[in-house]
């Protein structure tokens, strides 16, 4: 049988958890043991759950911090091919003793000659075309190379003066690409024949090149 002093010793432990459980909220007094302690650790964990649920409403970006997002972009066009489809010829002229000009114009091809030199009807040349093709849109510029000299086939001594070579569209230096993927390229020139320029074959190469601006 618990005696005086021991019942005073257990109310003492019993009002201890009470005063620990206090701020939680109030308990319900019970004369269970087990049931105050269930309450009392119920009422703690209680507590424990609302820290943990408080805790994310501390964990906001630092101050002064900054965020944005970008995309990551590019573009791919096709390669870009460029076919010569005809030579820039001057045709077949007749020389004399007087020095004579011979043209091909870059846009319609025709031939037109000055001075001392007579074009043979049946070979009046024309214009070089060229080609290109790459993606639809697209805007290309162009470069071209002339050769200063025309030299002959027969005899590497014989030359004749290339004075100008100029592309088609007022000498246009850039070409839209059009919906079909395609784009033209036509090249004229101007040529220097001197008096009593030898007869032969004349030639030399040119490049053009294109590319994507």
């Amino acid at each position: 049988m618990a005696t005086e002093h021991d019942l005073d010793f257990a109310n003492h432990i019993y009002c201890l958890r009470l005063e620990i459980a206090s701020p939680i909220g109030p308990i319900l007094e019970t004369s269970s043991w087990g049931t105050h302690q269930m309450r009392l650790i119920l009422s703690l964990s209680a507590l424990a759950a609302t820290l943990v649920t408080a805790t994310p409403a501390f964990a906001t970006a630092a101050p002064g911090q900054g965020k944005a997002t970008a995309e990551v972009l590019g573009v791919v066009l096709q390669p870009l091919t460029l076919t010569k489809v005809s030579n820039l010829d001057f045709g077949t002229v007749i020389g004399s003793t007087t020095a004579g000009v011979v043209t091909i114009d870059p846009d319609s091809g025709a031939r037109s000659i000055t001075g001392g030199v007579i074009g043979v009807a049946t070979y009046p040349g024309g214009r070089g075309e060229f080609q290109g093709a790459g993606t639809p849109n697209q805007t290309v510029q162009l470069t071209l190379s002339k050769p200063l000299l025309l030299t002959s086939t027969t005899n590497a001594g014989d030359t004749l003066v290339v004075t100008s070579m100029t592309l088609d569209n007022g000498n246009s230096l850039s070409r839209t690409i059009d919906v079909s993927s395609a784009f033209t390229v036509g090249v004229g020139g101007v040529f220097a024949i001197a008096a009593s320029q030898p007869n032969g074959l004349y030639s030399a190469t040119f490049d053009l090149t294109a590319d994507y601006l």
